[in-house]
This record gives structure tokens, C-alpha cells and sequence, in this order.
């Protein structure tokens, strides 16, 4: 009992060292896609807590020092008046045309009485946008107008509502009041207008025209306009004097009234323990103790916002208080009074089914009114001295069910069995609370050391960062058999389910840390190959958008991408597990990809890869080295069967192919980025595959002479992609690092991301896709291919 003991104590202790790392976003909740809610400021009391889109999914918390209010977290939510609706809202139409128009096709006196009439949103349908496309728009370039009545109105409190995919330029009466490029928002966000045309704005009619372009991907394009009501909170705030992100903790330490309050949101995602990583419950954990030697009467009040159970704002909840559990747990409940299971599916949603429960012992629960949309809880601390009181909550989310697979809805996996219900996992949850809080303090502290040993401390408070972020993109379900499959989210790209170049870059951490989850990354790609229902001699990019896995939803084929990938990433399989049984079962799809691979691999044609958002290019240097070393990975998946004959051929075609490459990829100091414009570099991160796997298909010398170009182009944030932009992806930084030779250059690569992820502007979860001369989001947040960060830790530790 002592041990315990003072191992809690350690764990409220974490909470006292400084945070090395200022976090772009902080996790509070961070369990699957559709649960994941986080502090987007550096002060907790500073902002709305959030869903990882952005949108407000809020928790607000109140330390009552005798009988005096303080906010540690949250902030009252700010509320919006529609003023001129988007098509999400209400249907409406607008004047629009695809031909370049004149010169002051933006002003108010402009003759559009040429332009065609079409009813918003405009769009191709290509992309995951929240509502289909009333417009068909399939050219690159769209201009519309609409004119406007406004009212009485506070022009600095009016904000835009954009939905824009891609760049967009919106102009209210000529004056421009918004542009955004490149970017590409598939919800819908708030912005302010700009001075100018907080101005221009006037009583009666106005004019909104808006020019949006679609340079590649899907298009869409819909704006409106809201008022920003400012909320009103007369509490004063509580004094936040630390905070820290470990690996599945998060600290913050407040001052209130001579009483230090701490506060720690714990998911306990540990991946040696499936049934609980599996388990979509999180604590709050509240201590407090005086810091002026003076008793203090203490309350914490706690509450959750019923909107973490719809998808808007504007749909009606049903908020109650349960029944008391089994073991005597307290609860109480919010979820949407449709409860349209598995009823939508796209990126910026948030889900509209199942049930959000906020659960304790030794606690008053209640539920507000209609207006409140609240769960509320009110924990009393006592009479608090120097020596700390404590008490937790748990918030969890029951989606009843969680993904529909080729028709078939499917449980989560904690789910799977029939005799599983909501009150027993909270009860198990409430039971495991002490020895889950010890171990995921003990997982945090092993967690860093290790990354600290492999890359640096840098790296290690990037893997810090990413450990919660990576896991939590992904949804572990029970294909009804007893088999788990790990089905990732393309959060805030195209909303895709389990894409193969996603699982690529995320596979080092589940490799590093669990097989189990690693296979159940692939095992739904090869189903589908195996079915029948994918019929073509490569892998599938997908299996549908979240959360419907009923086949590909993304538009274009990547055959050398995905084959690669799904090949490299068997072979990592086998060689973690020391046997070839995974390769066994697939066998006859390996085969045919890999002779894909090896006719159509080399010299690729002009296609995708998995940077798709760099656009289509022909003769990837890159992506033949993927090719070749997943030709090399097929022969040493053969070797690993026994199967000499098919293991020296395939080895030996890699081989032949490496050679081949090094000759046409040769560009003086470096190696080009595609095979005929020798004035061009890349990065090379497939490479690293060879050195992990120990295919010894490429000299030392190809990766020394990368690494040491590289050192010679990078930016203050970070080496570019490529030589045709500025921005970067930070996980192929990472694999391209791991390829050095030494420690030193390895740390010169990684220390520009820890620079970027401690002082990008852009306050979201981490975002893989950032510029590296500005350090601001280009696209992507709270993805999964972050936990590619793993890779330097996972090197030397793949072969069983």
C-alpha cells in the first residue's frame, strides 16, 4: 500500500516541472476521432475547450474557495446570431459564372445580369464537405454574388462562415474582407472581416461576391455571415502557475485564494493493455491543499457541455441523470434525441449518435434545462489544510456502434461482447482508476527516457506530443469474430477511413509498442483485395469515409504508393513478430502486388503519392525507392517462410533496381527529385526502411550523401519536402533523420520541428503540414502520421 501510495504522489508531482515544450494545442481528452477534446491556449481559462476540428465542445471548470468562485478551465461559450445564413443553415441562391469576369466583378455596381443562377453550396462532390454539392462546380475557378440585407448590427463583432476548398477571396461591397491561399477547409470556420470592410458595411443592402479556386482534389465553396455575441463571465479566473503534456497525461496547476488546486486529464492509452486502450473513458483528476498554512473550505465544479454529442450546436439533446451503476457509480448522461447511428460520415463532423456520460463517487450530478445543455458536477474537497484532498471524475462516450464495415455496423472493440454495457465499463474504469493513474504515470516517465536515449530531448517532447494524438485518430472495433481491426481517420484532410498512406507514416509507434494494433491497421486492406470487392492488381488507397468502411471513397488510384506500403509495412509486421505467419495468411496478395510493384515500380508513371496534395509527378525518385525496398521486403518475407528460390529472386531484382538507381537518381551532391530534372532534390524518407529492415540494398553512402545536402537546405522550422516548395511534412523530417549515420546530425534535422511545434502561430493539434520559413499550418491537424515521430525510437528494436 505504501508503494502505491507514493507512487500517486509522483504522479501529481510531474505536475511541478516546467513544460519544455509549448504544445500548439493541449490534450484533455483525447480517447477515438469523434471523442477527442482539447485547450487551444496556453491558459486553460483563456479559451473554449475544443473537438480537434475547432468546433466548441466545452468543459468549464470552478474552483469555490470559501464560498469565492474561480475558473481553472474553460470559458463561457460565445454564442452566434445568423445574419446571413450558409446553405449548412438554409437553402439559398446566388448569381455565379466559370468565365473570368471583368475588372470589378467584386463592386456593388457590377452588371451580373449574365451570370447563370445556381443554389448553394457549389462544388464538385470530390470532397467530404458537410452537405452535398446543390451546384455542380467541376472547373477551376468560380465566381458568385449576393446581395445581402443587414440590419442593426456591430460591423467588429460580424465574423464569416467559410466552407473553401481550395483558395478563397471574399470581398463585402469591392472592399476584401477575407482571403485564404492555398488552404482548404472542409467544415466550416469563423473569421474576422478585415477593417476595411467592417467599414464598408451598411444599413439595407450589401454585396457579398466571392472568387474561389480549385487548383487540384475535390472543390466546394459556400459563405455566410454571423454575429459574435460576447459571452459575459463576472467569475474571476484562478492563477494557472504550471502546465505539462506527458504522454497520456496532462498537468496544470492553479492558484485560487491561498489554495493550489491541480488538475490532471488522464487517457490512460496504454498499448500493452488493449481492453482499456480500447475503453472510451478518461479521468479528471482534482487535488488540492492550502499554500498559506490557513484552512480552506473547497468545492470543484465541473461541467460538460451536451454538444459533445451532437455534430451542431443547433440539434436537440437529451440530457438526464442515470441510474447509479452496479458498484455504485453516479451518473449522468447527454446524447441527440435523433440518434441517427452511423448516420453521417465525412471529415469536420462530430458524431450525433450514442451517449456522452460524466460518472464519480462522492459527487452531486445534475443536468441543466433545455437552454443549459449541460451534464454538472459538484465534487467537495472539505476543509482543505497542507495536507491534499483528492477526488476524480471519469468522462466517457458510448457510440453504441462505431463503424459500419461493408454494410455491417461493428462494436468497439470493448463493446464486443454481447454482455458488455456502458455501467459495466464505467464500473471497471472506477475500479482500474488507481492502478491505471500509477501506471500511466510510470508509462510517461519510461515513454521519455527512451526517446531522450534514442534522439535527444527535443525528440523526446515531440514524442510527448504525439503519443495521445496518433492513437486517438484511430477507432478499435471488433470485426464480430473475435478480430480487432484499427481503423484510422483522416482527421482534417479528406476524412477518409483506414487510408494506406496514412497508416505508413503513423505504423513506427504501433510497431514500437504493439503488433496486435499494427496488423489490425492492414488486416481490413488485405479483406478487401481478398473479397473480391477491390478487383485490382494493387492496394486500395481506402475503405471508405469515416465512419463507413464500404470501399475506396477517394477519387484517384496511388498503385506504387499503397502496394509499397502495404508490403514494407508486412515485412515490419513479420520481422517484429520473428515469423512470417501475418505474410503466410496473405501470401497470394503480396504476390500480386509485389509483381506490380516490380513491373510498374521502378520508373513510375505520373501519379499520386502519398504527398497528393503536392500534386501529380512522373519518375518519383522517392517513391521507386519505396518500390524497390518493398520488392527487397517481399524476398525477406520468402526467406523468413523458407522459401529460398522466391527469396534470392525478388532480393536480387531489388538489388539490380537499387544499383540502377543510384546511376539515373544521381545528381552531383545529392539525388534528384525525379529521375530527368537533375536540378531538383527530396527527401528520400522511404529509404530509412532499408536501414530499419536490414535489407542492405543501398551503400551507407547514398544516406550520408542525403543527409549532408539536407543539412544545407533547411529553413528555421525545418527541412522542405522538396525543392519545389517551402513547406514540410514533419514526419518524413523524422524518417529522413533516422536515416543518419550520427547522432548529431539526427538532432540538427529534428530541432528546427521542436522549434515549429513551440512557436507556430497556428494554435491547433499538432499539424504535420507546416511551412517551414513562417512556422504556420499549411493543412492537416490532429492526424494520425504523427506517431511516424517513433521511428528513431523503433530503429534497433524491430528485430524480435
Amino acid at each position: 500500500m505504501k508503494k502505491i501510495i507514493m507512487a500517486f504522489c509522483s504522479l501529481f508531482a510531474i505536475s511541478a516541472q516546467a513544460q519544455q515544450l509549448r504544445p500548439p494545442a493541449y490534450p484533455l481528452i483525447t480517447n477515438d476521432p469523434y471523442f477527442s477534446i482539447w485547450s487551444f491556449s496556453d491558459q486553460a481559462n483563456q479559451s473554449v475547450t475544443r473537438h480537434w476540428t475547432g468546433k466548441n465542445h466545452s468543459l468549464q471548470g470552478i474552483v469555490e474557495v470559501d464560498g469565492k468562485a474561480f475558473q481553472f478551465l474553460g470559458m463561457p461559450q460565445i454564442q452566434y446570431k445568423t445574419l446571413i445564413p450558409t446553405a449548412l443553415e438554409k437553402e439559398y441562391s446566388a448569381k455565379y459564372t466559370f468565365n473570368t469576369p471583368s475588372t470589378g466583378w467584386e463592386k456593388e455596381q457590377f452588371d451580373d445580369s449574365q451570370w447563370a443562377i445556381g443554389k448553394a453550396p457549389f462544388g464538385d462532390g470530390a470532397g467530404s464537405n458537410p452537405i452535398r454539392p446543390n451546384t455542380a462546380w467541376k472547373t477551376k475557378d468560380i465566381w458568385y454574388r449576393r446581395t445581402i440585407t443587414l440590419s442593426n448590427f456591430s460591423p467588429e463583432n460580424i465574423r464569416l462562415q467559410v466552407s473553401n476548398d481550395d483558395d478563397v477571396d471574399v470581398y463585402l461591397n469591392g472592399v476584401l474582407a477575407y482571403s485564404c491561399g492555398p488552404c482548404y477547409i472542409a467544415g466550416y470556420e469563423s473569421y474576422k472581416l478585415s477593417p476595411e470592410a467592417q467599414k464598408s458595411l451598411k444599413k439595407g443592402l450589401n454585396t457579398l461576391a466571392v472568387h474561389c479556386k480549385n487548383p487540384q482534389g475535390g472543390g466546394y465553396i459556400d459563405v455566410g455571415m454571423v454575429e459574435e455575441i460576447p459571452a459575459k463571465n463576472t467569475i474571476a479566473n484562478a492563477q494557472q502557475t504550471q502546465v505539462s503534456v506527458k504522454a497520456t497525461n496532462t498537468h496544470y496547476t492553479f492558484l485560487a485564494n491561498g489554495v493550489e488546486l491541480k488538475v490532471i486529464f488522464t487517457s490512460p492509452l496504454l498499448m500493452d493493455e488493449l481492453e482499456v486502450l480500447a475503453r472510451p473513458a478518461s479521468y479528471i483528476t482534482f487535488e488540492a491543499k492550502s499554500q498559506d498554512n490557513r484552512s480552506h473550505s473547497v468545492k470543484v465544479k465541473f461541467e460538460v457541455s451536451a454538444d459533445l454529442a451532437v455534430n451542431m450546436p443547433t440539434q436537440e439533446v437529451i440530457t438526464q441523470v442515470q441510474a447509479n451503476t452496479p458498484k455504485g457509480l453516479q451518473l449522468v448522461s447527454a446524447g441527440s434525441k435523433s440518434q441517427k447511428i452511423l448516420g453521417k460520415k465525412g471529415d469536420d463532423l462530430r458524431i450525433d449518435w450514442g451517449y456522452a456520460y460524466l460518472a464519480g463517487k462522492e459527487v452531486t450530478l445534475a443536468v441543466g434545462n433545455s437552454n443549459d445543455r449541460v451534464m454538472k458536477s459538484t465534487l467537495n474537497l472539505g476543509n482543505v489544510g497542507t495536507k491534499a484532498s483528492q477526488k476524480h471524475l471519469i468522462l466517457a462516450y458510448d457510440d453504441i456502434y462505431s463503424v459500419q464495415y461493408f454494410g455491417k455496423n461493428l462494436r468497439a472493440w470493448w463493446r464486443r461482447n454481447p454482455s458488455m454495457t456502458v455501467q459495466k465499463m464505467l464500473d471497471e474504469a472506477e475500479n482500474n482508476y488507481t492502478r491505471l493513474m500509477n501506471k500511466t504515470a510510470q508509462f510517461d516517465t519510461q515513454l521519455y527516457q527512451d526517446a531522450q536515449k534514442a534522439g535527444g530531448k527535443e525528440y523526446a517532447n515531440l514524442c510527448e506530443l504525439a503519443y495521445r494524438q496518433a492513437i486517438a485518430a484511430h477507432k478499435a472495433v471488433d470485426r464480430g469474430d473475435g478480430t480487432l481491426l484499427f481503423f484510422s481517420k483522416e482527421n482534417f484532410s479528406n476524412g477518409s477511413i483506414g487510408t494506406v498512406d496514412v497508416t505508413y507514416p503513423s505504423a513506427p509507434m504501433f510497431l514500437l509498442y504493439n503488433n496486435t494494433l499494427m496488423k489490425g491497421l492492414l488486416e481490413f486492406i488485405f479483406e478487401y483485395s481478398e473479397s473480391g470487392k477491390w478487383g485490382k492488381p494493387f492496394a486500395a488507397h481506402d475503405v471508405g469515409t469515416y465512419p463507413l468502411a464500404n470501399g475506396q471513397t477517394y477519387g484517384e488510384d496511388m498503385p506504387v504508393e499503397e502496394c509499397g506500403n502495404m508490403v514494407i509495412l508486412a515485412a515490419a509486421v513479420c520481422q517484429k513478430d520473428g515469423n512470417a505467419d501475418f505474410a503466410k495468411k496473405h501470401w497470394p496478395t503480396l504476390t500480386t502486388w509485389v509483381k506490380y510493384l516490380v513491373e510498374n515500380g521502378f520508373d513510375p508513371a505520373n501519379q499520386l503519392c502519398t504527398d497528393d496534395f503536392a500534386g501529380h509527378l512522373a519518375r518519383n525518385i522517392n517513391l521507386s525507392a519505396k518500390a524497390i525496398v518493398a520488392i527487397a521486403s517481399y524476398g525477406k518475407m520468402a526467406a523468413l517462410m523458407g522459401d529460398t528460390q522466391t527469396a534470392t529472386k525478388y532480393s536480387q531484382i531489388a538489388k539490380e533496381y537499387a544499383n540502377k538507381w543510384q546511376e539515373m537518381a544521381q545528381a552531383g551532391s545529392h539525388y534528384a527529385l525525379t529521375f530527368d530534372k537533375k536540378d531538383t532534390w527530396s527527401q528520400k524518407y522511404n529509404l530509412v526502411w532499408d536501414k530499419l529492415l536490414g535489407l542492405n540494398l543501398f551503400p551507407a553512402s547514398v544516406m550520408k550523401k542525403e543527409i549532408d545536402y539536407y543539412l544545407t537546405q533547411q529553413q528555421t522550422y525545418g527541412l522542405p519536402l522538396d525543392s519545389r516548395k517551402t513547406y514540410t511534412k514533419s514526419d518524413w523530417i523524422v524518417w529522413t533523420a533516422t536515416m543518419a549515420d550520427n547522432q548529431q546530425d539526427f538532432e540538427a534535422l529534428i530541432k528546427p520541428i521542436w522549434k515549429f511545434a513551440n512557436e507556430t502561430p497556428s494554435r491547433v493539434p499538432l499539424t504535420d503540414w507546416h511551412e517551414t520559413t513562417t512556422s504556420k499550418q499549411v493543412g492537416f491537424q490532429a492526424r494520425s502520421v504523427v506517431g511516424g515521430y517513433f521511428i528513431k525510437m523503433l530503429e534497433g528494436k524491430i528485430n524480435k
